[in-house]
This record gives structure tokens, C-alpha cells and sequence, in this order.
């Protein structure tokens, strides 16, 4: 687990659970860095032949890491994302109107600026073979939000094939995000990506196929 710069006793807690629980690790550091920073201290850490990204609250149900794990088990996928915005897709409980409004602009700039080939690139549930996810942080240089964006342009860059999987999911009500500072920051984010990596495409596995079940390219 990563304590990003945490002001209450989540360390404590994750340190006492660690004694009983010996595949349990902490990194921590006094600062608040962000999601991206802390996900790429977390990812370059760990040893697993899978890396799975969640969004703490598991507003994606952890029984849909099955779903994702099929399409990486031939290798014929080096990751597997989860998309709230798919035909197929179960909301269980939307986001705020606001929030939606917020993520259709985003994604908006991310298909101008970034890459056009994912319904959605902020669903907080993506799957990993380890290596790849430890090279694409290792690289990674966003430190917010919008470090999903630059982890899928990096993985297109080096070729790697993904897959936009079809997930429950529920909003949770508790959120961080400030409308006006984070979009700002997040806009500012894709310009970066925009320079460092370029703009990417034709690497999207279409979704036919997955409803076929078809599990190659």
C-alpha cells in the first residue's frame, strides 16, 4: 500500500495490519504527490506476475477482476481496461451530474489531444501483466489525474494491446476532485502527454470481438 502523504492513520493501521498479514507493504512519505505519483511508487514495487489498479472504494466489485484476467490469460492482450461507457456497461449508480459533465469534456480533449480509441480512460480498474505495468509507470511522469491517459498513450507507443472490458460499477459519493482547480490541472496534464508522447491510435481491440468472445487480436 502507498500512504500519499496521509494526515490520519491510515499508516498506522496498514503498519499494524502488516504484522498479521506478511504480503501487506507500506510506502509512505510525508507529502501529499498525487494518484499517479503514488500508483507509480506502488506498481514499480510490486513483484506479482499480474498488476491490477483499483480505485480504493471498489466501486468496480473485485469479481471483475475474473472478466479481465481472461483476456490477459493467452497473452494475446497486455492490458485490460475497464469502461463504464460501453453498450454492455452496468451503472449501477451514476456519478453527479457535474461529474459527468466534467468527464465528457475530458474525454472530449483526450480524443483531440491524446488518443480517440477508448470510451473511457478514467474507469479506476485496469489489469496488468506485471512487467508491462512496471515499464509503462516506470515511465510515466504525471503525477494527478490524468496519469491514466498517459499510462495508455505510453502502452500504444510501445505496442502493447488493450483491451476496453465492459464492468459493473458504482459511484462512490465521497470525492476529492475540485471542478474548477483539477480541470485545469488535468487540461494542463494532456498538453504534457501530448508533447512527451504524442498523439496515439490503432491499438484498440474493437469491442465485436469481445462480445463474440474472441479473445485475439
Amino acid at each position: 500500500m502507498v500512504d500519499d502523504g496521509s494526515t490520519d492513520a491510515t499508516a498506522s493501521l496498514v503498519r499494524e495490519m502488516a504484522q498479521r498479514m506478511p504480503g501487506l507493504r507500506l510506502i509512505s512519505y510525508p507529502k501529499n504527490r498525487g494518484k499517479g505519483y503514488a500508483l507509480r511508487q506502488g506498481v514499480q514495487a510490486s513483484r506479482g506476475k499480474l498488476v491490477l489498479v483499483s480505485d480504493a472504494d471498489l466501486s468496480t466489485p473485485i469479481e471483475e477482476l475474473e472478466t479481465l484476467k481472461k483476456l490477459l490469460a493467452a497473452r494475446s492482450h497486455q492490458i485490460a481496461i475497464g469502461s463504464r461507457a460501453l453498450p454492455q456497461s452496468e451503472v449501477v449508480q451514476a456519478q453527479p451530474p457535474w461529474r459527468r459533465g466534467m468527464g465528457r469534456l475530458f474525454n472530449k480533449a483526450v480524443r483531440l489531444l491524446v488518443t480517440d480509441e477508448f470510451s473511457d480512460t478514467q474507469c479506476g480498474f485496469k489489469l496488468f501483466h506485471g512487467e508491462v505495468a512496471r515499464k509503462l509507470f516506470g515511465q510515466a511522469r504525471i503525477d494527478r489525474f490524468a496519469y491514466d491517459v498517459e499510462i495508455l498513450a505510453l502502452a500504444r507507443r510501445h505496442g502493447y494491446s488493450v483491451a476496453e472490458v465492459p464492468i459493473q460499477w458504482k459511484n462512490c459519493a465521497a470525492s476529492k476532485v475540485n471542478p474548477a482547480l483539477d480541470s485545469l490541472q488535468m487540461l494542463g496534464d494532456l498538453v504534457k502527454i501530448r508533447l512527451s508522447v504524442g498523439r496515439q491510435q490503432d491499438g484498440l481491440i474493437p469491442l465485436e470481438k469481445l462480445r463474440s468472445g474472441s479473445l485475439t487480436p
